[in-house]
């Protein structure tokens, strides 16, 4: 079972936000700071050289494909895996010098649900938060402002076995709340949920990050993380390959538009001639789909049919999509975010 963080103080004031109501770095101090972060295993590089800087009250999102080593960077970040080389430093204390004290900032929230399903919501958060050290009428108003957040206060004295997978998650959450953690660390927080958890999940991740608190956010979900986050790092083979404002990393795709193709024919073939077009950034397969990363799409289009019918394919679907965040993604990564390769 994983257990969340130890106790930590209360966050820091909550303070206006920026032009799209979330918070601005700049007025803010610095809660997480990762330099030149490393780790091999038997001698393969998993994470090598990934810094990563979070302020309080900004909401910043890790992407990365799968064996990317996404999910080494988060255990290093955590003081769950020691890493082979550089520094972190969360709420201004040294994680490997003084890891209690780091640690206290942080409130871990694993992809894994880590409760007692024969205890009630109430009680599980009682169960934690007592090794927080929380204790008497502290631990009970945590709790109480806890269930409001994630909003279980109604179903607080119900039996966990009986909720919902998206319910368990938003216990799953109110955990890592409950010592009031400068730091929330959301690992894959809306795998699996129904619709209304995740709109409730998300809504509960904006009220922190406007109150004052860092967030780091991984998802598999691009559009939570547009939602949601300020800044976005793409890492990639172990390295931080972009990092930046949504508005940066469309400006370094060049503003490209995707292409969703649905072919019937060697999609392949169609990949390989389409990559000819004048204005094709890129073209990426998976089964009978082709993902094109095109310049003027609009402009494009004609080309692009008859270049599929040239290549002997069928054309059976065509959606272009303006840029986003999934663009950039498979621009600079050759896979879409959901890929399991």
């Amino acid at each position: 079972m994983t257990v969340p963080s130890a106790p930590a103080g209360p966050p820091e004031p909550s303070r206006p936000g920026g032009e799209d109501g979330r918070a601005s770095t700049s007025a803010t101090g610095i809660v997480l700071e990762a330099e030149g972060l490393r780790r091999t295993f038997d001698g393969l590089t998993a994470v090598d050289g990934v810094d990563v800087r979070i302020a309080s009250g900004e909401a910043y999102g890790l992407l990365g494909p799968n064996g990317a080593g996404k999910t080494t960077t988060i255990s290093m970040l955590c003081g769950l895996l020691e890493p082979d080389g550089g520094t972190v430093r969360v709420a201004g204390h040294d994680l490997a010098r003084e890891p209690a004290a780091a640690k206290s900032a942080i409130g871990y929230v694993p992809q894994e649900i880590a409760l007692y399903p024969d205890l009630t919501a109430r009680e599980n958060l009682a169960f934690f938060g007592r090794l927080y050290g929380l204790r008497g009428r502290a631990l009970a108003d945590r709790i109480d402002a806890v269930l409001e957040v994630v909003g279980l206060a109604h179903r607080a004295d119900d039996r966990v076995g009986t909720y919902s997978g998206g319910m368990k998650r938003r216990v799953n959450i109110g955990a890592g709340l409950l010592h009031e953690p400068r730091l929330v660390v959301l690992d894959e927080p809306t795998v699996g949920v129904d619709p209304q958890s995740r709109h409730a999940i998300l809504e509960s991740v904006a009220a922190l990050s406007a109150a004052g608190t860092a967030i780091l956010y991984t998802s598999h979900y691009m559009e939570e993380v547009e939602r949601l986050c300020e800044r976005v790092g793409i890492i990639d083979h172990g390295r931080m390959i972009a990092e930046g404002t949504r508005r940066d990393l469309l400006a370094e795709l060049g503003e490209a538009d995707r292409v969703d193709l649905v072919v019937e024919g060697e999609a392949e073939r169609v990949a390989e001639a389409c990559r000819e077009i004048t204005g094709v950034v890129d073209a990426a397969v998976a089964d009978r789909e082709v993902t094109l990363l095109v310049r003027h799409g609009r402009a494009r289009l004609a080309e692009v049919v008859a270049t599929i019918a040239s290549a002997g394919a069928t054309l059976t679907s065509v959606e272009l999509v303006e840029p986003d965040l999934e663009a950039v993604f498979l621009a600079l990564t050759g896979r879409a975010l959901r890929d399991d390769g």
